[in-house]
């Protein structure tokens, strides 16, 4: 009972920080997804609905690179790759939308990662 009091206490503070935050072709919003196991970014152009550029744990490209690393390491190994890939397309402005989870641990060692990548936010 306790996992969905809180899945649900997130579902709400992400949908409260979307009524404010919308990517546009301009500014994308960078939009973070974490699971027990893995993480996922995304850049996202709301406008259009189109992803521009994303980066997983569960990508095959990834997964030699990140095995053995912890979850922190991990999202560090997937901020700097969302943003390589972001940059290949010519996106350098973002907006971050850290999906109604604290800007700690891995969320925010995914956006350090992506600063240092490059990208602005």
């Amino acid at each position: 009972m306790v996992a969905t009091t809180a899945r649900r206490a997130r579902k709400v503070r992400h949908a409260r920080v979307r009524r404010r935050i919308k990517g546009t072709a301009e500014r994308p919003r960078l939009c973070v997804f974490r699971s027990l196991l893995h993480v996922q970014a995304q850049i996202c152009d709301d406008t259009t609905g189109h992803v521009l550029a994303a980066a997983s744990t569960m990508e095959t490209a990834v997964q030699g690179e990140v095995k053995g690393k912890r979850k922190t390491e991990q999202s560090r190994v997937v901020g700097a790759l969302v943003a390589h890939r972001a940059l290949e397309k010519g996106v350098s402005l973002v907006v971050f939308d850290r999906g109604g989870y604290r800007y700690h641990g891995r969320v925010k060692a995914m956006a350090e990662a992506a600063r240092e990548g490059g990208l602005k936010f």
